[in-house]
C-alpha cells in the first residue's frame, strides 16, 4: 500500500485503513492505481477528495458512493476545515501528475507548513511553472515517489521511448501488435501509435469508455478487426499467448515499461516507457523545490539519502492547535457534523426555511432596513446601476464554501465571520443546479438541513449593489420607543424572537428566507415608528 497519515495532521493520503489511521479525518485519493487503493471499497463512508476524473472512475470501478466523493478542480485552490469549528483551514491545490488519467499532486498549506504529496508522477518541466509552485513557497515536507529513484536505472524520456516503439511497429508491418497495459494509463500513448501509424487501436468497452471521457482523438474501436494495434491487460502477454496469436497471424508485443520483465517469446519486446519519475528528473525536480525534507512514497523500494545536498534546513515540529488535537481525537464513526454542512448538495429545490439568527446577537438593524428600502428605491427609479459592487472576498477563498452555481461569478460570499447576512434588495436568489454528477465543496453538498440560496448579481456581472451596510448587516443605535422597549431588550434580542412576535398573516407568499426576514424587520420598525403597517413599504 503506497499511501501515508501526514504525521501532527488529520490528513491522509491514498491510506483507507481506518483501524491505522484512526485520527485522519480529511482523506484524499491521488489516482485509481490499485497499489493506491488498498482498503477503498464500495462500504466506504467518509467525504474524499479527488480530481473529477479519479471521481468517476472511483464511483464507476469501486461503487464509492457518490454521497462521499468530493471532486476538486485540478489547478485551483481549496479551502477545507481543519476542526469542528472552522478556526483552522487547509488550502489544498491538485496539480497534474502526469501519470494516469486523473492523477494529481496535492500541495497543502495549513498550520504545520507547506506539504507536497507527488503521488505517482513523471516529471515535466512546466511542473514547475504550476503557480502555486512558481511564487518560490518552501516546501517543508515532499512525499515523492521514489519508484524509479536508482542511479543505476537510466530511462529515456517519453517521448523517445515512445519513438522507439514507432519504429518498433514499423519494422514489422505484416504484424498485428499487442501493447500490454494495466487497466488504467498510457491512454496518450496509443493515440499518438494510432496516429503515427494511421491505423485503429483496438480497446476493451471499458476503456474505450475512457478515452471517450478524456476527449481523446476518435481512432479507437472496440472491434477486433478494425485495426492492427490491440491494447491488452499485461498479464495476458505470456509465452503461451504469443503461440496462440502468431499460429493464426504473425504478432508481436510491446510491453511499455520500465519494469525488468523477462521476455519468454522472441517477438516480446520491452521498451522503457515509464509514468514514474526517473532518477535524473528527481534529482531535477527536488533541487529546483529545495524541500526541507524528502519522505519516500513508494515503502518497498529502497531509499537512500539521494537528495541530501538539495534540501533546505529542517524546521521544528509544529503544534498541533487545540481544536485540530479535540477534531482529531473525537469519535471518527461518522463524519464531522461540520463538514457535511459545509459541503452540501442541492437534490431538488425546495422551498426555504426559516434561518435564525443566534440569540446572543444585536437584533436591531433599523439602519440596514433603511439602507436597504433606499436601495430599493433607487432601483424603482432605475438607479440601481449607478451603485458600486462589493466583492469581499472571491468564493474559493471562503472558509465556508457556498452552494453556487456556474452561472454565477462567485465573487460575493454568503456568510462573513459566521454571521447571518441579509441580501440587499434587487437581487435574485438562485438555487444551485442538481445536474452535477459528483459532491464539490465549492459547487454545494449533499445534507439534510436543506438548500440554500445564493444573491446573484444582474446580467452585467454586478454582483452587488445598494448600501453595504444592508448586505452585512451592521447594527444601530436602539430607538427609544417605549413599545419597542420589550423587544429590544438584551433578552429578547434576536431576529429568532422578532419572527415569534410578528402575526403570520403578515407575511407575503413567494419570498425566500431571507425575503422573510426584511418582512419581519418592516414589522417591528413599523412598531418602532409606532405607524401603521403598509404593505407598500415591503
Amino acid at each position: 500500500m503506497n499511501g501515508v497519515q501526514i504525521p501532527h495532521t488529520p490528513i491522509a493520503v491514498d491510506f483507507w485503513s481506518l483501524r491505522r489511521a484512526g485520527s485522519a479525518r480529511l482523506f484524499f485519493l491521488s489516482h485509481m492505481h490499485s497499489d493506491h487503493t488498498v482498503g477503498l471499497t464500495s462500504t466506504w463512508a467518509r467525504p474524499l477528495y479527488c480530481s473529477p476524473v479519479t471521481a468517476f472512475l472511483l464511483h464507476r470501478h469501486l461503487q464509492v458512493s457518490k454521497q462521499w466523493i468530493r471532486a476538486l478542480e485540478v489547478g485551483e485552490s481549496h479551502v477545507l476545515p481543519l476542526d469542528e469549528i472552522g478556526r483552522e483551514t487547509v488550502t489544498v491545490t491538485l496539480m497534474d501528475a502526469n501519470h494516469c488519467p486523473g492523477s494529481v499532486m496535492f500541495l497543502f498549506e495549513g498550520y504545520f507548513g507547506t506539504i507536497l504529496y507527488t503521488g505517482d508522477f513523471r516529471y515535466t518541466p512546466s511542473m514547475l511553472k504550476e503557480p502555486a509552485l512558481r511564487v518560490g513557497k518552501q516546501i517543508h515536507t515532499l512525499y515523492l515517489d521514489n519508484t524509479n529513484c536508482n542511479p543505476a536505472l537510466v530511462l529515456p524520456s517519453q517521448e523517445e521511448a515512445a519513438r522507439q516503439i514507432v519504429e518498433l511497429i514499423r519494422k514489422h508491418p505484416e504484424h498485428n501488435v499487442k501493447i500490454g497495459l494495466y487497466s488504467l494509463g498510457k491512454e496518450s500513448l496509443l493515440e499518438h501509435l494510432a496516429l503515427e501509424l494511421q491505423t485503429w487501436v483496438v480497446l476493451s468497452p471499458r476503456r474505450l469508455e475512457l478515452v471517450q471521457l478524456l476527449g481523446l482523438a476518435d481512432v479507437f474501436t472496440v472491434e477486433e478487426k478494425e485495426g492492427r494495434i490491440h491494447a491488452v491487460d499485461h498479464l495476458e502477454i505470456c509465452r503461451s499467448a504469443m503461440l496462440r496469436w502468431n499460429q493464426t497471424h504473425p504478432t508481436i508485443a510491446v510491453l511499455p515499461t520500465s519494469r525488468k520483465i523477462h521476455s519468454s517469446h522472441p517477438n516480446m519486446y520491452v521498451i522503457p516507457y515509464s509514468d514514474h519519475s526517473s532518477y535524473s528528473e528527481l534529482r531535477t525536480f527536488v533541487a529546483a523545490l529545495r524541500p526541507c525534507q524528502v519522505v519516500p512514497i513508494v515503502s518497498r523500494q529502497p531509499y537512500r539519502n539521494y537528495f541530501e545536498d538539495s534540501l533546505s534546513p529542517r524546521l521544528s515540529v509544529p503544534l498541533v492547535p487545540d481544536s485540530v488535537q479535540q477534531y482529531m481525537s473525537s469519535s471518527s464513526s461518522k463524519p464531522s457534523v461540520l463538514c457535511l454542512l459545509l459541503e452540501r448538495k442541492l437534490k431538488k429545490p425546495r422551498t426555504q426555511g426559516v434561518v435564525f439568527e443566534s440569540l446572543e446577537e444585536n437584533a436591531d438593524q433599523s439602519q440596514a432596513v433603511s439602507d436597504s428600502k433606499r436601495v430599493e428605491n433607487e432601483d424603482l427609479s432605475g438607479n440601481l446601476g449607478k451603485q458600486p459592487s462589493h466583492h469581499p472576498l472571491r468564493i474559493k477563498q471562503q472558509l465556508f464554501p457556498e452552494v453556487c452555481s456556474k452561472e454565477w461569478d462567485g465573487a460575493v460570499p454568503l456568510l462573513e465571520s459566521q454571521k447571518i447576512l441579509t441580501a440587499p434588495l434587487g437581487f435574485s436568489m438562485h438555487l444551485t443546479s442538481t445536474d452535477e454528477e459528483f459532491l464539490c465543496p465549492e459547487t454545494g453538498q449533499e445534507s439534510g438541513v436543506g438548500p440554500h440560496s445564493v444573491p446573484r448579481g444582474d446580467s452585467d456581472g454586478s454582483a452587488g449593489s445598494g448600501n453595504q451596510r444592508s448586505w452585512r448587516g451592521q447594527d444601530s443605535p436602539r430607538p427609544q420607543s417605549s413599545k419597542a422597549a420589550l423587544l429590544l431588550a438584551p433578552e429578547f434580542r434576536g431576529l429568532a424572537l422578532k419572527y415569534l412576535l410578528t402575526p403570520a398573516n403578515f407575511f407575503q407568499a413567494g419570498f425566500s428566507s431571507r425575503g422573510f426576514d426584511l418582512q419581519v424587520e418592516n414589522y417591528h420598525k413599523s412598531l418602532l415608528s409606532q405607524t401603521s403597517f403598509d404593505p407598500a413599504s415591503i
